[in-house]
């Protein structure tokens, strides 16, 4: 991307919202297309002799074999790329997840300990204190 696309791209917030629906018209006009030419070929087809018709459908056939064969190669690359993912997950995302359940573990274990041995005490201080100046406010020795 050249620079007066990106300063483009980032003047335009919505530019590659028009740009998407763009590229979905086209694909749109493309399938009414094909849609059309093959309407189009079966009418064509349909005033031909029998020998025109039987060279059309072995061309047909020929392109429909070809066709399976994209796809068949097509397939074998997703399973390929979804084998590399479970590769990925298993021995990169696992690892970083029981690092992650380690360390919150370990802050559980620092919270507890932070919890039994600074903050009960403080606040038992704290109990013990105002129970003192209540006492006192009782027996009158010390005002509020």
């Amino acid at each position: 991307m050249s620079e007066s696309e990106k300063l483009q791209t980032q003047a335009e917030p919505g530019a590659e919202s028009v740009q998407s629906r763009k590229g979905s018209a086209w694909i749109i006009a493309a399938i009414v297309l094909i849609v059309l030419a093959v309407t189009a070929g079966i009418v064509v087809l349909a005033g031909q002799s029998p020998e025109v018709t039987t060279k059309v459908r072995d061309i047909f056939i020929i392109l429909l074999a070809l066709e399976m064969f994209a796809i068949g190669t097509a397939l074998i690359i997703l399973i390929i790329q979804i084998a590399a993912l479970t590769n990925l997950i298993q021995n990169e995302v696992k690892p970083i997840l029981n690092s992650t359940t380690d360390t919150v573990n370990t802050l559980k274990g620092t919270v507890k300990f932070l919890s039994n041995n600074v903050s009960e005490p403080v606040i038992k201080l704290n109990q013990s204190l105002a129970s003192i100046t209540r006492l006192l406010e009782l027996l009158k020795l010390r005002k509020k």
